[in-house]
């Protein structure tokens, strides 16, 4: 294990040193694999010369020179699965090498430098998951990338959707805890993990749909004891042919037989086998995935019973999943060229399947729960990973005592490189108001908004957050910040936002309904797309609503009017961002600080970033065109 490092810096330089360490075991390795490439040459052709020259000299030497050819070819056969083996330990350096490259690019914010996860589609998650970039390229989920397996990421996936209650929050921060010196063992998740990359969330789920269905063989007992009885009587049928006791008809109409049985009757076989492989060498990865966690010492009670959940039958998930693996490499003899020969003479994939089906009986049942437990580790791990490349990060306190509110020391947003973000004291609730957040254009409103939500989602999915302290109750959560128009369905965005609010308000009902807690909701510049006027008036009745079932949220508006009335005034509690607007020789310069002040703003700046990026004289120009 490492010791907790203080400062970004010394997390990045964990990184290079690893890195540097895994480029030079792997620069070994490829010199090694070069050696074992040039006496893998040096065998084969002695072996080719040694052969050849047994049919040009006579015994005893011929035999000397054959037995020196068969022991050469077995040589070539040795040094053919070393150099394989070598060529594997360098990809395996290759990989671990990358994922500290990639951890030092986490840590600088470098998105570009990052890999590219396969992407949500807007619409196939929560409204907020778009609102609070928690999916996509530079999102939450990227920071949080080195989870890898198919089942870990669906899992971590659903963390970040759902909310879950204090108790499930702090059994996962006291196992994150934990987890975050482990970074040998996180990193062999992540990189064995990605050595399954091919073998999507859609492949796991077709192999557990074949480890928990109904045997297909052993319910056909005649195709059963007909597989198990044809190839004895062939090869009897060979043997009595040798002895000259029947004719080689006998023998290839047995084959013929056995052949025509197994492409017509065993065709629903192979397809089995498909449904069990679940993409290439998927299963092996889960091995031994299975035997690294069950190896590990663990004290917390969550990691415990992760293990408990592989370990719990007997044999155990490891030792279930190894033996799964031979027999799924027993069954690629399939696509060997001698497949039809092997086939004719035992009907081997018979014999095979019924080998799986003893497996699947014994140990299918239990292959989602082993699956399962592997994927809320990787999840787990994950978090462990963004806790350690962020470690002025905390966990959250997690509380039910009353008010209900959100409170914040230094709240920044996670996404924002550290040299560049700001941080500010954030106070959300209790129910009953609401943080009224007023500015001028890019001065930061929508950020904070967004800084608050993605903070409570990493808070209730049991890991840290971006902060110097926060504590906050289990809650729901709702948005309405980036809001879409839809030609396809007649959607305008000016009713397509309706629906949003509408979700929200229904979203906070039920939260009161079922005693879950306060919602939160994050409302940012809502219904833009009508007059003032009315805006004003509908604004303000959304946000009474919400506020009559007991929510907290917050609110932007470059409306300062908005909350100016009862039973919004009483109800709000103001502040603002401000800018810094310079004359300078070369033209108007405006800056932001990203500080939070309390009130409501009293500037704007909507015409002097028109000034700023020169079209102030065009539209002034525009308008003279229009009047002439």
């Amino acid at each position: 294990p490492y010791r907790m490092p203080r400062e970004a810096e010394d997390v990045d330089r964990i990184y290079r040193e690893r890195a540097e360490r895994y480029d030079g075991s792997r620069d070994r390795c490829v010199k090694r694999a070069r050696q074992l490439t040039h006496a893998r040459l040096a065998v084969f052709l002695a072996a080719s010369v040694s052969f050849l020259v047994v049919f040009e000299v006579g015994a005893p030497a011929s035999y000397l020179l054959l037995a020196a050819s068969l022991a050469l070819a077995v040589a070539f056969l040795v040094l053919i699965v070393r150099h394989n083996q070598i060529e594997r330990r360098c990809r395996w350096f290759d990989q671990l090498a990358a994922l500290c490259r990639d951890g030092r690019a986490r840590i600088a914010r470098e998105w570009d430098a990052l890999p590219v996860h396969d992407p949500v589609a807007v619409g196939d998650t929560e409204p907020y998951a778009d609102d609070l970039d928690l999916f996509g390229h530079v999102s939450l989920f990227t920071l949080l990338g080195t989870v890898a397996t198919p089942p870990g990421r669906t899992r971590l996936r659903r963390w970040l959707l759902d909310r879950a209650d204090r108790d499930t929050i702090l059994a996962r921060q006291e196992a994150v805890a934990e987890l975050i010196p482990l970074i040998d063992l996180r990193e062999e998740i992540t990189a064995r993990g990605h050595s399954m990359s091919k073998a999507t969330a859609a492949g796991a789920e077709s192999f557990l749909a074949w480890a928990e269905d109904r045997p297909w063989l052993a319910q056909r007992p005649l195709i059963l004891w007909t597989a198990r009885s044809l190839p004895p009587l062939t090869l009897l049928l060979i043997a009595l042919n040798v002895a000259a006791i029947v004719p080689y008809a006998a023998w290839v109409l047995a084959l013929a037989v056995n052949l025509t049985f197994s492409y017509t009757v065993g065709a629903h076989v192979h397809r089995i086998f498909d449904r069990a492989f679940a993409r290439e060498n998927a299963l092996q990865g889960y091995a031994e995935l299975i035997g690294l966690v069950e190896r590990a010492r663990f004290t917390a009670p969550l990691l415990l019973q992760i293990q408990d959940a592989l370990s719990a039958q007997q044999p155990s998930a490891y030792l279930q999943m190894k033996r799964l693996h031979r027999l799924l490499a027993l069954a690629e003899v399939r696509l060997s060229m001698l497949h039809a020969a092997i086939q004719a003479l035992t009907l081997w994939d018979f014999h095979v399947l019924r080998r799986l089906e003893r497996w699947q009986l014994t140990a299918g049942r239990h292959a989602r729960g082993w699956l399962a437990a592997l994927g809320e580790l990787d999840a787990l791990a994950a978090l462990a990973g963004l806790r350690f490349e962020n470690p002025g990060w905390p966990f959250p306190e997690i509380c039910y005592d009353r008010p209900q509110t959100v409170e914040a020391t230094g709240l920044g947003h996670p996404l924002i490189p550290e040299s560049v973000r700001v941080a500010n004291d954030v106070q959300v609730g209790p129910p009953g108001t609401f943080l009224f957040i007023t500015g001028s254009n890019m001065s930061g409103k929508s950020t904070l908004l967004r800084a608050i939500g993605i903070n409570v989602v990493l808070a209730r999915t049991g890991g840290p957050v971006c902060a110097s302290s926060m504590r906050l109750p289990p809650l729901s959560l709702a948005t309405s910040m980036r809001v879409y128009d839809s030609l396809q369905h007649g959607l305008s965005h000016f009713m397509a936002e309706l629906k949003r609010l509408k979700r929200v308000i229904e979203a906070a009902r039920h939260a009161r309904e079922v005693g879950e807690g306060p919602l939160l909701y994050l409302l940012d510049d809502i219904l833009q797309g009508t007059n003032t006027g009315e805006r004003q008036i509908a604004a303000r009745k959304v946000i009474g609503q919400l506020l009559a079932e007991e929510t907290i949220g917050g609110v932007t508006s470059h409306d300062l009017a908005l909350a100016d009335t009862e039973p919004l005034a009483k109800a709000r509690h103001a502040v603002h961002f401000s800018e810094e607007i310079r004359e300078e020789p070369d033209g108007t310069r405006i800056s932001f600080d990203y500080k939070l002040r309390p009130g409501v703003a009293t500037s704007k700046n909507a015409l002097k970033l028109l000034q700023i990026v020169g079209l102030e004289h065009s539209a002034e120009g525009g308008a003279g065109n229009a009047t002439n």
